[in-house]
């Protein structure tokens, strides 16, 4: 530790800290622009200058590194002047638009300019004028207000790990510009706009529609991926005009993804669903909420006197709160059924009766950045995981060895250290090369029962699987984390049981990159068929177990397919919210009774028979379980719009009408205090490992063309695919059929051709496009497109024919 003096105050600050860290860490504040507390030190700004004693000229206090009996004055006269001087450089171009900028009012240069800037300009000669730049649907740029501090630049280098923008020419030519004919395309862009001290980078969508006094502020959490990143919702005459990124270093940090900054637009879609509506003889009518409710009791009581109990089903989706889903389980268990699921897109169960746990991230979100190894498998992981992505370039930063097991090379921005990039099938395949690459490097320390497995596996030693197995056992701590696409993959038991061995043996640490913001919290709710000893719910409820979503829709058992005559969807679009999109949409369609609890109108005329209009996240109060298992609680921020109500009412007073017991809840407070007593530990409920492990693992191989079906950044749940700025942008193109080279020539396809693709009973037809980035006999299809649904599984076999 450096002791130093600031202002007459002493203070004691770790050696190599600059003098900026002293003073904050003892409140004393120094005016600045260039420095973040996140980003590297470009010190150009010069707006920190301060006094120190000794020193022949003022000094930036962001780029000083502090000496052991330092005196440093931040309001002396000489700071203060040459704090002025600066100022008013900085303001000699500046166009004096204050009162149209959109910044005004929480602008950083405005602010500092009252106290640092004089009542009039000595600069007499025309002022520099900038033209704009484009740099897509989310930011909007007037680059004449720009200072040049460079932090949008830093933050694409060093957080988001894309240069999109950088500064061309010198002095009074300075400029910010992005690549030529480029836009800003990173998941991450917004922040630039958190970041721009001044009205140079703005947000597109929300320019011009209110100003920062008018906002009222309120904490709220992600409904989107599994990060539960922490936000601030701004409002204005009960409508969500912005959404900010509250700070939070365990979770977010002080970042947010694009999906959760700008999917607010999706809460005000002209699509929100806000009356209850009837199908009566084909025809839709809107109605009441006790003619709806009542209408819906009477259907699903008929439908259990005429088919029995087990015929009705629940489909929920982990976008939902706890509370939520708690009630839609317990209502459908009380009705005598166990029919009830989030997991949509996840199309293997099998690993269900061995669960010990509910699967989480393994580690807290903060360890990944201490971490110096880790083995991702099956991820799209900037786009399913922006933040997590950004977590780990910074732990590579730092000297982790990152390693990649999947069937898309896309670009993570990051040094990989090694990678295996294989067909879906392939992945079970090259996990168990890793496994006995593990088992021969760390010899006798297996029990006999992983010997009997290892040996079971007539695999050959490659050299890419020991250099993987090496790097996880010779660097601690390691990780070993499952991403979306292993949890919808065909062999997602097998993908798991492997992770697990594999993490045993080298030492690593286990988990399952959550998909959606409550993909614990609906475990611990109790939204599964098998609830047993793993949910909090199984401790308040009659355990009935019942089929899985893959049972309930798709399985090929005729007896399954007949026992499901009813159905209760929450918060679910079937067409881009399951696993295999066509073959639900048949089941679902052949049912008796469909009632769909919904935000949106979308296509729930075609398969449902009534829509009850329920309200999205910012209009109820509610609980996130986030991946690593933290409860994050949230309070509506806005009235409901037109007649929606929250679900868990809606829930609560369909079970009064059926006459259930026990839902006699006044408040979500209630409900969440039944889920989650103060007594019980949530931690306890935590885990990846299995009971047992069967002997012999088949390692499956196809020669057919396979489909890889990820889902992209801006479908994965109903909000944000109406949200039409992101809509807008590169991620949220049209899908195409990417394939490598090698495969165009092979099928005799040039890029740019139309395709007629056949998966199943389903066909549709696409452009061909070159991908150099996949296995051979793959083809990437996105699902959740409504260009795409018809095909159904996510994976699996397909036909290509040219048209």
């Amino acid at each position: 530790m450096v002791n130093i003096e600031i202002d007459g105050k002493q203070v004691s600050v770790p050696k190599g800290s600059t003098i900026m860290d002293g003073a904050k860490q003892i409140g004393v504040y120094i005016p600045h622009f260039c420095y973040h507390k996140k980003l590297s030190i470009a010190a150009n700004c010069r707006m920190c200058l301060v006094q120190v004693e000794k020193a022949p000229k003022p000094l930036p206090a962001c780029a000083t590194p502090v000496m052991d009996g330092m005196k440093v004055y931040t309001h002396s006269q000489q700071a203060v002047t040459a704090q002025k001087g600066v100022m008013e450089f900085l303001l000699i171009n500046h166009p004096l638009d204050c009162p149209i900028c959109d910044q005004g009012g929480e602008c950083q240069l405005q602010d500092l300019a009252v106290g640092y800037g004089a009542s009039g300009s000595r600069y007499t000669e025309a002022k520099r004028v900038v033209v704009n730049k484009n740099l897509g649907p989310l930011i909007s740029t007037d680059m004449t207000r720009c200072i040049h501090c460079t932090r949008c630049v830093r933050f694409g280098q060093e957080i988001a790990g894309i240069m999109e923008l950088g500064m061309a020419g010198r002095g009074e030519h300075s400029e910010i510009l992005a690549f030529v004919g480029k836009t800003i395309d990173s998941e991450l862009s917004g922040n630039v706009i958190d970041l721009c001290p001044v009205g140079a980078l703005v947000s597109k969508p929300f320019r011009y529609s209110a100003r920062t006094w008018e906002l009222s502020r309120r904490k709220s959490i992600s409904p989107h991926c599994g990060l539960g990143s922490n936000l601030v919702v701004q409002v204005k005459q009960n409508r969500v005009m912005r959404v900010l990124p509250r700070d939070n270093e365990a979770i977010n940090e002080c970042w947010l993804s694009d999906k959760d900054r700008f999917s607010y637009e999706g809460l005000n879609s002209e699509d929100r669903l806000t009356r209850p509506m009837i199908k009566r003889e084909g025809q839709w009518f809107e109605c009441d909420w006790q003619e709806a409710l009542e209408f819906t009791a009477h259907s699903l009581q008929t439908v259990k006197q005429r088919h029995g109990a087990k015929s009705l089903a629940a489909l929920g989706s982990a976008h939902s709160t706890s509370e939520e889903l708690y009630l839609l389980q317990k209502l459908i268990r009380a009705m005598g059924s166990g029919n009830i699921d989030h997991r949509l897109r996840q199309s293997d169960f099998r690993a269900d009766k061995n669960m010990l746990g509910v699967p989480w991230l393994g580690t807290s979100i903060a360890d990944i950045s201490q971490l110096k190894s880790a083995l991702i498998i099956g991820s799209t992981l900037r786009k399913d995981h922006p933040l997590i992505a950004q977590r780990m370039r910074q732990a590579v930063k730092n000297g982790m060895k990152l390693n990649i097991v999947n069937p898309v090379d896309d670009d993570l921005l990051v040094k990989v250290a090694h990678k295996a990039i294989v067909s879906p099938v392939s992945i079970t395949r090259v996990l168990a090369e890793i496994l006995k690459a593990a088992a021969e490097i760390k010899g006798t320390e297996l029990t006999d029962e992983l010997k009997q497995l290892v040996n079971s596996i007539n695999i050959p030693s490659t050299a890419n699987a020991f250099a993987i197995a090496s790097s996880l056992i010779e660097n601690a701590p390691a990780a070993i984390y499952l991403g979306n696409v292993s949890q919808h993959h065909p062999d997602y038991s097998i993908i798991g049981l492997l992770a697990d061995l594999i993490a045993r043996i080298t030492g690593a640490s286990y988990g399952v990159l959550g998909e959606s913001a409550n993909s614990v919290g609906a475990y611990l709710a109790g939204a599964i068929p098998e609830i047993s000893a793993i949910s909090i719910a199984a401790k308040l409820n009659d355990t009935e177990s019942g089929l899985t979503a893959a049972q309930m829709l798709q399985s090929d058992d005729d007896l399954a397919k007949e026992r499901c005559k009813a159905f209760i969807l929450m918060n679910v679009e079937p067409e881009f919210d399951t696993y295999d999109s066509y073959q639900a949409l048949k089941t679902i369609k052949s049912s008796e009774f469909v009632v769909s609890l919904t935000a949106y109108k979308g296509n729930g005329k075609d398969y449902a028979d009534v829509l009850l209009p329920i309200t999205p996240f910012t209009e109820t109060s509610g609980t996130y379980v986030n991946t690593e298992g933290k409860v994050q609680s949230f309070n509506g921020v806005v009235s409901p719009l037109g007649e929606a109500r929250p679900a868990w009412k809606v829930l609560r007073v369909l079970a009064n009408l059926l006459e259930l017991e026990k839902f006699d809840y006044e408040t979500a407070e209630q409900v969440r205090e039944e889920i989650f007593p103060a007594d019980v530990e949530i931690n306890q409920y935590l885990n990846n490992k299995s009971k047992r492990y069967d002997t012999a693992i088949a390692i499956n191989e196809s020669h057919h063309v396979q489909r890889i079906g990820e889902i992209p950044i801006y479908q994965a749940d109903p909000i944000v695919r109406r949200a039409e700025s992101l809509q807008a942008t590169h991620d949220a193109t049209q899908p195409k059929a990417w394939m490598p080279a090698a495969m165009l020539e092979k099928l005799g396809i040039t890029a740019g051709d139309q395709v007629r693709i056949k998966q199943g009973e389903g066909f549709v037809q696409l452009e061909a496009a070159q991908d150099e980035k996949l296995p051979v006999n793959c083809v990437r299809i996105a699902g959740a497109h409504p260009k795409t649904i018809a095909l159904g599984a996510l994976f699996g076999e397909i036909v290509l024919e040219k048209l």
